[in-house]
C-alpha cells in the first residue's frame, strides 16, 4: 500500500491537521500496523515541496504548534490518477513460497513437508482472519475478506503443487 498517496487521499475529504490525519490513517488502515508520527509528518513535508498540499496556518495551543493542511488541485488531480490507476496484480509470479518449493525440489529435500508445514501457516491465518470477522465492523471485514481470499488462493496453488511434487521432481532433476 502506497502511505504517501492513500494519506493524500485522507486529505482530500477535507482539511486536517497531521495528528488527525495520522489517526484517520490508523484507523481506516493501520490494523496492526499504524502509522509512525514522523513518517505522517515527513510525508506531509514532501507533499509540501510537491505542491500536493499546503500548509494553511499554525494554532498555538497548551502544546506544539500545530499546522492545518489543505489538498491542492495537482494533489487532487494525483489522487484521481491513483485511484483509477489499476494495480497490476501479482507482479511478481514467483514467491518466497514458490522458490523455496523449486529449491527442495532441486536438492531432493522434503518439498511435500515444505508444502503441509505452510499449508498449516495459512490455516492459522484463516482462523486468526476469521475470528477477527466476528462482530467486526464492515470495514475491517472487507479487509479481513481480502486477506483470506487471497490465502485461499495460496492454498489451491499448494494442494495443485503437492498433487504434481513427483513429476515436477522428475522434470527438474532432468533438466
Amino acid at each position: 500500500m502506497n502511505n504517501s498517496l492513500t494519506l493524500l487521499g485522507l486529505l482530500s475529504r477535507q482539511p486536517s491537521y497531521g495528528y488527525d490525519l495520522k489517526h484517520s490513517y490508523d484507523r481506516y488502515f493501520g490494523t496492526g500496523k499504524p502509522l509512525a508520527f514522523g513518517q505522517v509528518y515527513s510525508t506531509l513535508a514532501r507533499m509540501i515541496r510537491d505542491e500536493l498540499i499546503r500548509a494553511l496556518g499554525e494554532e498555538t495551543g497548551g502544546g506544539p504548534d500545530r499546522k492545518k493542511y489543505e489538498i491542492t488541485v495537482a494533489g487532487q488531480d494525483k489522487v484521481r490518477e491513483w485511484l483509477f490507476t489499476p494495480d497490476v496484480p501479482s507482479e511478481s509470479l514467483q514467491s518466497n513460497l514458490f522458490a523455496k518449493t523449486v529449491i527442495a525440489l532441486l536438492i531432493d529435500d522434503d518439498a511435500d513437508r515444505l508444502l503441509d508445514v505452510q499449508r498449516r501457516e495459512h490455516m492459522a491465518r484463516m482462523r486468526e482472519l476469521t475470528k477477527l470477522k466476528h462482530d467486526a465492523e464492515p470495514l475491517q471485514v472487507l479487509m479481513c475478506d481480502h486477506g483470506l481470499f487471497h490465502i485461499e488462493a495460496d492454498l489451491r496453488w499448494i494442494e495443485l503443487t503437492s498433487a504434481r511434487l513427483a513429476r515436477l521432481k522428475k522434470e527438474l532433476q532432468n533438466a
